[in-house]
């Protein structure tokens, strides 16, 4: 471990900065660009999904879905990670919710809340919800793959000890004093590559080689179980949250993989069913329509 230790890259060497621009006691963080990009980004690519026959929406909707969604993303990932991560802490000083420039967000609870979202406008513009949630799934890995990077350069979220000679030494807190820690797989970047790069290329090929944008509930089906899986599997290598240690002990799994289960069930049954739920599709946008 020695040998492995020395020969580890260690974090600091990288030259890295939690926080992109400081001007006087104003601070803005790599984090919170990672979520306006992946929002920009995710928009960009959404106006380029429905441009193509048979969508499900017109620009319209996409300016207000991206406005839901944004609020679905930081209120449900805050609550999410309240209720699921550490909710003992959140009773005992609940002012501290609301500070989210201390991080603190969850997934799987954005993920709810941007569902709640879409659900809310699908029925306030009368359109087919479970295919706007399609469309929306193809633009998320945007925001994973960003988020992912800001937390490597945050040095948090990190994986498990490992001799492996691309291990990371991150900078960690013992007592009042910060050393570096052993070495660890950079989990978040395992995470960058597979949620980000790789769901994003399987979804891409769907929409645009196949027909599966005319079957409702296919693509944010392989979405829900591409995620769950990815997620669940890097879980393995990643170290648990410092208040879930005893969680991850007690039942086998980590938080996150417990939360993936139902993803995984769900995307699986979605794929599975949406043969049954083919139909001609005609568009919200443009005039062409889909047999």
């Amino acid at each position: 471990m020695l040998i492995a230790a020395a020969n580890a890259i260690a974090w600091t060497d990288l030259h890295l900065d939690p926080v992109a621009l400081q001007i006087g006691a104003f601070q803005l963080r790599w984090y919170s660009l990672a979520y306006l990009a992946g929002i920009f980004l995710g928009y960009w690519y959404l106006l380029k999904l429905i441009a193509q026959p048979g969508a499900p929406m017109a620009r319209r909707h996409a300016d207000d879905l991206v406005f839901y969604a944004s609020l679905g993303i930081i209120f449900g990932g805050r609550l999410g990670y309240v209720l699921f991560y550490n909710l003992p802490y959140y009773l005992q000083h609940p002012v501290d919710i609301l500070k989210l420039w201390d991080g603190g967000m969850s997934f799987h609870g954005g993920v709810v809340g941007t569902s709640l979202g879409i659900l809310y406008l699908a029925r306030k513009e009368k359109l087919n919800w479970l295919r706007l949630h399609d469309y929306v799934a193809c633009c998320v890995p945007f925001g994973l793959f960003f988020g992912r990077l800001a937390n490597f350069v945050n040095h948090e979220l990190w994986g498990a000890p490992t001799n492996l000679p691309w291990a990371i030494r991150f900078p960690e807190t013992i007592g009042t004093m910060t050393v570096l820690g052993p070495p660890r797989h950079p989990s978040q970047l395992y995470e960058a590559a597979m949620e980000g790069i790789l769901l994003f290329l399987i979804l891409a090929v769907m929409f645009w080689r196949s027909q599966a944008r005319y079957y409702p509930g296919r693509l944010v089906g392989a979405f829900l179980l591409f995620y769950g899986l990815f997620r669940f599997l890097v879980e393995f290598v990643r170290e648990p949250d410092s208040q879930l240690v005893a969680f991850a002990q007690a039942t086998g799994l980590h938080m996150g993989q417990w939360l993936c289960v139902p993803m995984i069930l769900g995307g699986a049954f979605l794929m599975a069913t949406s043969g049954k739920r083919r139909q001609r599709v005609e568009p919200t946008f443009g005039t062409e329509s889909v047999a």
